[in-house]
């Protein structure tokens, strides 16, 4: 299911070395989805620039795992208290969605979903994320996969398959988290 959203060159790099994920740093990622104006959202953030290949990138809230971490789950739930400044206490994540590996940058990332039955408050870091972006779910469902050439980053240059929202580029692992989760909404409809 995810193999849609998969660009050629991680296709080959896996198929070349099925072994490349061995090793690899864990991390944690939550789908965060609330009520806004009548309908659910999901919360995207545009990481702030820095020097590393995911700079400037629309992602998950969400990050590696650290020692004060129980879990992958505790890691994505602390993670995106960080980043948006919410105050998520779940004891428990609705479902988690295949883990996915990023060559880039030599990770395993578990996503989990999560809800909260009110807006809540967000407050960003601004270290850590430059934008807020929060994606109507109704228009999740609706996304179409195109492809589109990258125009900034370390992949600058490399035509990928990815969704558009908000005239932002969504590709890579959030895209095919993003794909697998608008599969099982669609089979929810």
């Amino acid at each position: 299911m995810l193999n849609q959203l998969v660009p050629a060159h991680r296709k080959k790099l896996l198929n070349e070395n099925p072994n490349a994920f061995k090793g690899a740093k864990k991390a944690g990622v939550l789908l965060f989805c609330y009520p806004k104006k009548g309908s659910m959202h999901l919360s995207l953030i545009k990481r702030a620039d820095y020097k590393g290949v995911h700079s400037g990138q629309i992602s998950f809230p969400g990050g590696k795992q650290e020692k004060v971490d129980n879990s992958l789950w505790d890691t994505a739930l602390r993670e995106c208290n960080e980043e948006l400044g919410t105050n998520l206490i779940p004891s428990e994540p609705l479902m988690s969605l295949s883990p996915i590996y990023i060559p880039p940058s030599n990770f395993i990332v578990n996503p989990y979903v999560v809800s909260a039955t009110n807006y809540p408050s967000f407050n960003p870091d601004q270290r850590e994320v430059s934008r807020h972006l929060q994606l109507p779910l109704n228009e999740l469902i609706d996304f179409d996969v195109v492809e589109r050439k990258l125009k900034y980053g370390s992949a600058a240059g490399m035509t990928v398959p990815c969704f558009v929202f908000d005239e932002h580029l969504i590709w890579g692992a959030t895209a095919m988290i993003l794909f697998e989760f608008k599969i099982f909404l669609q089979s929810r409809l």
